[in-house]
């Protein structure tokens, strides 16, 4: 009976490890008009490349649900991650080391897209958004506080990263100085103080297309939100919506491989892909997030150049997201937030 029993749990044992090795390459990204252009440029031209089946999922973020799916058996294959994700789950050994030399190599791409566990593939950035219809001006983000020459409310995304940022450079300190300032006690509380005031007059959005959103149908006369998303509503919504770039934050995504996906092979062949320059430069056309590979900008129209953080016109006022920072206190962060937003 207990040889039958142990003959039965390797059996089960050998068909579930057959059925994940058998599942399709599975890409999880960050949904929306994101990942619709990214369907249309990466997943479909790949699977007709190469006769590889891609099954789609997306997720909001959040190293908490990457725990979750660590299990090979949970089904995701390479993810999407942000910066501070990334440099998490690769230090708790939740995706892969990368083996660079399948994927491209490193000189393949810029500096800020090369990692040991991901490889960057887009550069975004968080800008200050307004609609111009409505709001003539480009403020700024001392504007963006003057509720009492500006009245009106004003859009944030919910949670730490990226606001304390912002209220910090609305204080007026310099963008080289945020994250020594956001390293001190000190700092922590000046940016919540300044958040105080705008407390009153914020609305809070979760994902990108409810920032375009809220500030579409006139909820809020200002907003944080994602360059790519604004971008989009203006081309597909047929919206007005203005882009202020001094003061901007800018950021990588990554691709990472789940640690002991059954898909590795194809998940390279994947990432070797994808990061094929002329095919990022495709991506831009359709959402402005430009590529890491080398290259990648090379022979956009300057009216495309305009809409992307890798234009040096738009660099010259951005500050790059620390995401060791993030790293090291999203989580402590996030409790203090939530704590402060319940009060």
């Amino acid at each position: 009976m207990i040889a039958r029993l142990i003959f039965a749990a390797a059996a089960l044992a050998i068909a579930c490890a057959s059925a994940a090795a058998a599942r399709d390459l599975t890409i999880v990204s960050r949904g929306g008009g994101y990942q619709e252009a990214q369907r249309s440029v990466y997943f479909k031209p790949f699977t007709a490349a190469t006769g590889i089946p891609i099954q789609e999922k997306n997720w909001d973020g959040g190293i908490e649900a990457l725990r979750a799916h660590k299990d090979p058996a949970a089904g995701w294959d390479v993810v999407l991650l942000r910066g501070d994700e990334m440099l998490t789950a690769c230090e708790e050994g939740l995706i892969e080391k990368l083996d660079w030399s399948a994927i491209g190599g490193k000189d393949h791409y810029l500096p800020a897209g090369v990692n040991d566990c991901g490889v960057g593939t887009s550069m975004y950035s968080t800008v200050l958004a307004w609609d111009r219809d409505k709001f003539p001006a480009t403020p700024t983000w001392a504007d963006f506080w003057d509720v009492a020459k500006y009245p009106g409310k004003r859009g944030l995304m919910k949670g730490p990263r990226t606001n304390l940022e912002i209220a910090l450079l609305a204080d007026g300190v310099a963008p080289g100085d945020v994250y020594k300032t956001l390293r001190t006690s000190d700092g922590i509380e000046r940016a919540f103080r300044k958040l105080d005031q705008i407390r009153p007059y914020a609305v809070w959005w979760q994902n990108g297309d409810e920032a375009s959103r809220i500030l579409g149908s006139g909820e809020v006369l200002m907003t944080s939100a994602s360059n790519g998303r604004i971008a989009l509503a203006n081309r597909t919504e047929h919206r007005n919506f203005g882009v202020q770039w001094a003061g901007s934050l800018s950021a990588v995504h990554f691709w990472a491989v789940m640690k002991g996906s059954p898909n590795l092979r194809q998940a390279n062949q994947f990432l070797y892909f994808v990061g094929d320059s002329a095919i990022e430069a495709r991506l831009v056309p359709l959402i402005p997030y430009p590529g890491l590979a080398k290259g990648a900008t090379e022979g956009l129209s300057p009216e495309l150049l305009a809409t992307i953080p890798l234009n040096p016109a738009n660099q010259a006022g951005t500050l790059a997201i620390d995401e060791g920072f993030w790293r090291d206190n999203l989580d402590k962060l996030s409790q203090r937030f939530a704590a402060w937003l319940a009060r």
